[in-house]
């Protein structure tokens, strides 16, 4: 994928500070950026009121629910890292694909110090979150109600973190590999360290980045 070293991350860029002007339109320009508090609220809501559901209109007993809660965060995290890899960094083989790719990450690999652009804008946010309830609903029922909330914390803790390693020094903890990663992703190889709010996808699969000697 060496094709991707020049579609994302453009590494010659000197200090990758700055920001993209996305849309001509004005309003479309300003509504393209969203203060990362804003979906991690939300999703937190979301999650607390389908919790709230799930404990007092369901027969499903937390003995249930928790696993089933633990459950949908461990499944986050592993759509995180699978969307990362495979369709953030998809390969920009055609000018649709080469657009696209640029548009949902490629610019944040160009403009990384741009914190307005590090999450979706609040409606598509919301459309994720009805979308996945809708899927999760069909396929499991009211477990989703439980199942949901897991989901939601992993995304908005995908987005905590995604946060605070761009915008904070790395902590002197055992923490200190999400930013350490999350740097080579960006600066060094975009084709290894797909997961940000944790490594564990990537020691499963096999794209950690490999220490230096």
């Amino acid at each position: 994928m060496s094709v991707t070293l020049k579609k994302i991350g453009r590494l010659d860029r000197p200090d990758n500070n700055g920001s993209a002007t996305m849309f001509k339109n004005p309003v479309l320009e300003k509504i393209s950026r969203t203060h990362i508090s804003i979906p991690i609220i939300m999703f937190l809501t979301i999650s607390s009121v389908s919790f709230y559901y799930a404990y007092t209109t369901t027969e499903i007993g937390l003995s249930i629910g928790i696993p089933v809660l633990l459950l949908g965060f461990l499944a986050f995290t592993f759509v995180e890292y699978m969307m990362h890899k495979h369709f953030f960094h998809m390969e920009p083989d055609t000018p649709t694909k080469d657009k696209l790719q640029y548009t949902v990450h490629g610019v944040h690999h160009d403009y990384p110090k741009d914190k307005d652009r590090l999450a979706m804008p609040p409606f598509v946010s919301a459309f994720y979150a009805l979308i996945f309830y809708l899927v999760f609903t069909l396929v499991m029922g009211s477990y989703a109600l439980y199942f949901l909330p897991g989901f939601l914390f992993g995304y908005a803790a995908y987005l905590g973190v995604h946060y605070i390693v761009h915008a904070y020094q790395p902590p002197k903890n055992f923490l200190k590999v999400l930013w350490v990663n999350h740097a080579v992703h960006h600066y060094k190889d975009p084709d290894v360290a797909f997961g940000v709010s944790s490594p564990l996808w990537d020691y499963i699969l096999g794209t950690m980045p490999k220490k230096d000697k």
